[in-house]
């Protein structure tokens, strides 16, 4: 049995601002930074330590695998959701552009599907449990991927904020693979 804890990564320059980022590809806030480090200190163990390639998730995961003495593997599918044409807008912006799509869960063209989004992230996450061979690995990545794995698993839509984390733990009797267990804050 492997287990995963996948995390959200540290404040970005885009979160400082309110802006969706979807796959853009913003750095690490000063914040985000300070959040990561103290974050590294609640990651008890580390066997590997996976992210997605965007610079907000790999940052925090080199700060994270630090202490562990380990490196980061960059993987794409841990990518967050591409938002389409809501990249780089506020919310009172998605509003006032696109009037009533959140309301209503319409999204704009080149919105990634869940269906897209959950087949790439455990795709990636079930690549990272064979590797750990019943280890404890960590994954950064971003809110969405880890909203649509709680939402594959039946839970609730509630906010994910940075470094905030989910365990998973894998289960081969799941179509999923993995059980989810609790949902953590490494700050």
């Amino acid at each position: 049995m492997s287990r995963i804890l996948i995390v959200r990564h540290g404040q970005s320059t885009w979160n400082a601002q309110g802006l969706w980022q979807g796959q853009a590809d913003p750095p690490l806030s000063e914040l985000g930074v300070e959040q990561a480090e103290r974050a590294a200190r609640a990651v008890e163990r580390a066997d590997l330590v996976w992210s997605s390639d965007l610079e907000r998730a790999n940052h925090t995961a080199r700060v994270l695998a630090a202490p562990h003495g380990r490196t980061v593997t960059a993987d794409a599918r841990l990518r967050e959701r591409e938002a389409g044409g809501w990249t780089g807008l506020t919310r009172e912006q998605i509003i006032a552009d696109y009037p009533g799509f959140l309301d209503d869960g319409r999204r704009p063209e080149g919105y990634e599907t869940d269906d897209s989004l959950a087949e790439r992230a455990f795709g990636a996450l079930g690549d990272l449990a064979a590797a750990l061979d019943g280890g404890t690995g960590v994954a950064v990545s971003h809110g969405g991927v880890i909203l649509t794995v709680e939402r594959w698993h039946g839970i609730p839509r509630s906010p994910i904020h940075n470094l905030e984390a989910r365990w998973l733990v894998t289960d081969a009797e799941s179509p999923t693979g993995f059980a989810v267990g609790e949902r953590v804050t490494l700050l």
